[in-house]
């Protein structure tokens, strides 16, 4: 079996989805409106989604893992969404006031009661403006000049965190010493002249390189579980609350994956850990744009118009469709169904019935697979080795993996190639049946007939 003949496959079986994307490229840039969207030899174009299936433009239906990048906790077109958006129509009667409306009180409130850390909040519309106004906000309290992050965490697009993502190890340095590597053309160098790399779940080297450069640092910004499924030992976690305080450094919990996923209250419940400024995206947002930062009153108040007439006394915050009703109000339903009794537990219990299945295939089948993950997301890795940080990633035999997504997508199931799985309340016993025979056909053709 070989990576090309499966693409080709792919290809000959989606030629609507073909001639889409060649249209595409002439007006949209690559074709796609993200960069992450793409893979070889094109995208599948939807056109529509229910519950926990996609349906592509060549009629072909897939049990969906993507869910929007983990946005969808409830999945397509759910009940409570559906009627949270109407509400807003029949009472609101608006997509944007542009201005305070009481639903941003509403969520303001069921924020600060879900999570400890947080005395205040702030819309944003994206996980990305979260962590840009989350940085904001660190280097304005310490007045210190440099932003740390773990190699291999995601923060989103923009120029001071779009360093050492998927870095090549060639080129970033010691394991203990991690060298800022730029993600992307055009990042200017002043970001990576003030950035500083940690080693993830390394306490040793993290401590002293923290403790080295802590003039400098103004804020340690990172995924409490890399990429929404590694996770940080829980020691480390406690150390690094203990040595940032004792720094006057700004931690920042970068939860866009994690929250509401990990635990209702997010990775920071889960460890027990208060952070001092958090960033939220994704399922908050109930499927809708938004992002929210969260934290401590004395530094969210730097925002605050009331401390000074004079702009150089204040953070600027702002941004048109900030609070939006229809990002609250589905945010909200989401949030109002996650808390009822039993229902996220049963969405934990069903990722572990399929995670659990997928690993006693892979046994039965002889194939280096393991499932990674907590709460309702989990990566399928192509090694049997240990994962703790991003270089352990190493380990994984890529190309296994990409030929896994190709037979997975012919038989049924999309979680986007190399991409993490998330599970949602639309996942039933019929899509964990359905999800776990085209693993068992997928592994039985890659047992039969392995990648060369």
């Amino acid at each position: 079996m070989k990576i090309s003949s499966l693409q080709t496959a792919f290809q000959s079986n989606r030629p609507h989805s073909a001639a889409f994307f060649e249209k595409a490229k002439q007006t949209m840039s690559g074709g796609v409106n993200g960069n992450l969207r793409y893979f070889a030899p094109f995208p599948i174009i939807f056109e529509k989604a229910k519950g926990a299936t996609l349906h592509d433009v060549d009629g072909h239906a897939y049990v969906d893992y993507l869910l929007s990048y983990g946005a969808l906790m409830l999945g397509h077109n759910h009940p409570e969404i559906m009627a949270a958006v109407q509400r807003v129509w029949d009472e609101q009667g608006t997509s944007s006031f542009g201005a305070t409306h009481p639903l941003e009180l509403d969520m303001a409130e069921e924020l600060v009661a879900l999570f400890p850390s947080f005395d205040q909040i702030r819309f944003t519309n994206s996980g990305l403006e979260a962590t840009l106004f989350a940085l904001r906000l660190a280097l304005a309290a310490t007045g210190r000049t440099h932003v740390a992050k773990f190699e291999g965490h995601y923060h989103g697009a923009h120029d001071h965190v779009l360093q050492s993502v998927n870095p090549e190890v060639g080129a970033a340095g010691a394991a203990t010493a991690p060298l800022p590597v730029p993600e992307s053309l055009g990042t200017p160098d002043y970001y990576r002249e003030h950035s500083v790399i940690l080693p993830f779940n390394d306490w040793d080297a993290c401590e002293r390189i923290l403790t080295e450069k802590a003039a400098q640092i103004a804020a340690v910004i990172m995924e409490p579980m890399l990429s929404g499924y590694i996770a940080a030992e829980p020691q480390f976690m406690k150390n690094l609350r203990d040595l940032t305080k004792q720094l006057g450094i700004i931690l920042i919990f970068d939860e866009v994956k994690t929250g509401f996923r990990i635990e209702v209250g997010g990775a920071q419940t889960y460890y027990d850990v208060e952070p001092d400024l958090t960033a939220l995206g994704k399922v908050v947002g109930g499927g809708f744009p938004i992002g929210i930062v969260g934290g401590k009153r004395s530094i969210m108040e730097l925002a605050s118009p009331l401390r000074s007439h004079k702009k150089s006394e204040v953070v600027f915050h702002s941004g048109t469709f900030n609070g939006n009703p229809l990002s609250i109000a589905t945010g909200l339903a989401t949030i109002r169904y996650l808390k009822q009794p039993g229902n996220f537990d049963q969405i934990v219990q069903r990722t572990l019935e399929l995670r659990t299945g997928i690993d006693e295939l892979a046994k039965e089948y002889g194939l280096p697979l393991q499932t990674l993950g907590t709460g309702t997301i989990f990566n399928v890795l192509t090694t049997q080795e240990d994962v703790h940080h991003y270089r352990d990633l190493g380990a994984n035999h890529n190309q296994l993996r990409l030929a896994l997504d190709y037979l997975l997508m012919e038989n049924g199931v999309y979680s986007k190639p190399l991409n993490r799985f998330s599970m949602s309340a639309a996942h039933g016993p019929e899509e964990i049946k359905a999800t776990l025979d085209a693993f068992d056909k997928s592994m039985a053709a890659l047992k039969k007939d392995p990648l060369a």
